[in-house]
Formats: structure tokens, sequence, C-alpha cells
């Protein structure tokens, strides 16, 4: 199912449900704590792909919690109800809470995974056992033939190689210019 697709049905699931909560909060008394079964509602939301969805869906939930204190068909508001209602606003806020930390952290860990895969793609590496001529130093590839060490790692690996010579070579290769200290 495509992600705005997804988030339509989420979005459509959601409106019901809370409309069905709030109707059924009419029907029951005030002190039964109808609000907390917005609660679902808002974990619903951690399908959402996005986390101001549970910001909405946290305070609509809210608003339809404290209006059904306002609104009931049976009995006045006392101090059962505004308790059950309080009760139900902060199981509503710390699941939207909790919703929200989720999401960042399933964010921080897709992007820590899409960094190791690039990080990954970006390695080649060397490994196993390398058949190399003990005299010249080519290199035996996996076609049975020789090349010089440097084209081989180049081929085999990000390396490029620069060249130069080191001090107990120069004397052997060039003896002319090589003086003595």
């Amino acid at each position: 199912m495509p992600r705005q697709d997804m988030n339509a049905a989420l979005i459509g699931t959601t409106v019901l449900l809370g409309v069905g909560i709030f109707v059924l909060d009419f029907f029951y008394p005030l002190g039964v704590a109808i609000g907390a079964l917005y609660t679902p509602l808002v974990l619903i939301t951690l399908w959402s792909a996005y986390r101001r969805a549970t910001l909405i869906v946290a305070i609509g939930a809210s608003i339809l919690t404290v209006a059904g204190l306002f609104f009931p068909l049976y009995g006045a508001a006392d101090w059962l109800a505004v308790t059950n209602r309080v009760l139900s606003l902060i199981t509503i806020w710390v699941a939207a809470i909790l919703v929200v930390l989720y999401k960042r952290a399933e964010e921080e860990r897709d992007l820590l995974v899409r960094q190791l895969q690039d990080a990954l793609a970006n390695i080649k590496t060397l490994h196993g056992l390398l058949p190399i001529c003990s005299s010249c130093k080519k290199i035996r590839d996996d076609h049975g033939y020789w090349n010089q060490l440097e084209t081989y790692i180049a081929a085999h690996s990000d390396v490029e190689f620069t060249h130069g010579l080191c001090p107990e070579c120069v004397p052997k290769l060039y003896p002319d210019y090589h003086r003595d200290k």
C-alpha cells in the first residue's frame, strides 16, 4: 500500500474512531473514563509517516475529552468525572510523548542505517590469501595472470599510488648522485 494511501486510511480510521468514542461518551455517565479510549487513537499514529500527526490526534483527543465533560446526557460534572478526565488526558499525552520519541528514534536509526550503507558501499577490502612472487613481488589474480603489485591493489581497492625512492634504494639505483655523509 503506498504511503499516501496508508496515511489517508489512518486519518479516516482515526477520525471515525474519534467520532465514535465521542458519541459513546454522551451515553455513559460522567464517572466512566471514556476519554481513556482516545489513547489507542494516539497509538494508531505509530503507522503515520509524520510525527505531527501524533500531536494533532493528541490535541483532538484532549479537546474531545474535555468537551465530553461539558456536554453530558447524564448528571453534572463532579470530582470523580473531573478526576477521570484528567487521568484520561494524562494517558493520552503520555502515549503521545512515547509515540513521538519512538518515531524520533526510528528516524535516527534510519539515518544511521543509510549512513552505514553509504560507508559500506564506499569500502573495498582485500581479504584471503594473496599469491605474490617472492622475487619480483608480482601478484597472481583469479585468472592466473601476474600483475604488478600497484596494478593489482589499485584494481581491487580505492588506493592510488604515487612513487618515490626510499633512502636504501637511492644509492643502489643512482650511485653517482648519492653522497655518503
